[in-house]
């Protein structure tokens, strides 16, 4: 039964702008399972039978989700529910009546369970099995890249120290320390099927057996990943080794061609970056819209899992940016 309007409801309703936030919520609403993530919470989640009985995973995890989003804090989030109707709309939370806002210590019990539970890959599998059901995903190419994920560098803490899981890397002339977030996109459609995250200092070259799937025939990389089939752990795989790997080479490789025609070389290279740039509008969803673009926690697996769950929302929000979303959910 749907609760009764308040007058702040009737108000905003008569609002003659919506805003990119109030759209954004609405459609992610609409694309999220919320009976099938909430189902995978629910065996690791608190019964109640002592104490406090707790607040309902499904508030947690729409709590938990815009942290994501919007890049939030614990303490961010909660205030941020309480100063925007838009937050407190998709939360579902009624001020009127004696339920609030859940506190940023419940937040952060939540996300632990989420973290020690390995959750959020759950969320990460399924999203693939969805999309893999519904046609979505077409096999046989894999499109690997990673970014850096800068960490504080700051020594003002209690341990006087960085973060030990951490490493910096020199690229280009500049140096970096965090860790990298290493993706596998399918090459046909652009969603993301196999993440990792490492220290910065380990090589994306390193990572590539892991993002590759057990049909994939053909890989596509940056000029980074220049002579993956030589590597020794590549040749020694049977399935690695058949693989074509297309990879960009380096500028000095495939300067214009000052000679009449066609230059081949170049419309090659142009060839390859089309394809791969699928990889490149997934780290931009994380970095920009979703706002991460320096780590939130200190070790490798906290972060980890916030990328599975990152990487999960990215590949629903290149769902509902699709036209086909509402006739997909009705399928499914």
């Amino acid at each position: 039964m749907e609760r009764q309007q308040s007058i702040a409801d009737m108000e905003y309703a008569s609002r003659k702008r919506r805003t990119k936030r109030d759209e954004f919520l609405e459609i992610m609403e609409e694309v999220i399972p919320w009976s099938e993530w909430t189902t995978l919470v629910e065996p690791y989640y608190p019964r109640g039978k002592r104490g406090r009985p707790p607040r309902g995973a499904e508030t947690m995890l729409r709590m938990y989700l815009l942290a994501n989003w919007f890049s939030l804090s614990d303490e961010g989030v909660e205030d941020a529910i309480y100063d925007s109707y838009a937050f407190r709309k998709f939360m579902k939370v009624d001020f009127l009546g004696e339920e609030q806002a859940p506190d940023a210590t419940t937040l952060c019990k939540f996300r632990r369970l989420l973290n020690e539970a390995g959750v959020t890959k759950l969320f990460f599998d399924g999203m693939k099995v969805f999309l893999d059901q519904h046609g979505k995903l077409m096999h046989g190419g894999t499109i690997v890249d990673a970014t850096i994920i800068d960490a504080p560098t700051s020594t003002k803490n209690a341990d006087k120290a960085r973060d030990p899981e951490m490493h910096q890397v020199k690229k280009g002339n500049q140096w970096y320390f965090g860790a990298r977030l290493h993706a596998g996109v399918d090459a046909g459609t652009g969603y993301v099927h196999s993440v990792e995250v490492t220290a910065a200092s380990v090589s994306e070259r390193n990572v590539v057996p892991q993002l590759i799937r057990e049909d994939d025939e053909v890989v596509y990389g940056d000029a980074g990943y220049t002579g993956m089939s030589k590597r020794p752990e590549i040749q020694s795989d049977p399935h690695l080794s058949a693989i074509d790997y297309r990879t960009n080479t380096k500028n000095r490789f495939h300067r214009k061609s000052k000679a009449p025609g066609i230059d081949w070389d170049a419309r090659i290279e142009a060839q390859k970056s089309r394809v791969r740039s699928k990889v490149e509008y997934v780290f931009l969803v994380i970095k920009r819209i979703f706002g991460y673009d320096k780590v939130r926690y200190r070790g490798l697996k906290k972060n980890k899992t916030q990328a599975y769950m990152l990487c999960a929302l990215v590949n629903l929000y290149l769902l509902a940016q699709s036209g086909w979303r509402r006739d997909c959910l009705a399928a499914g």
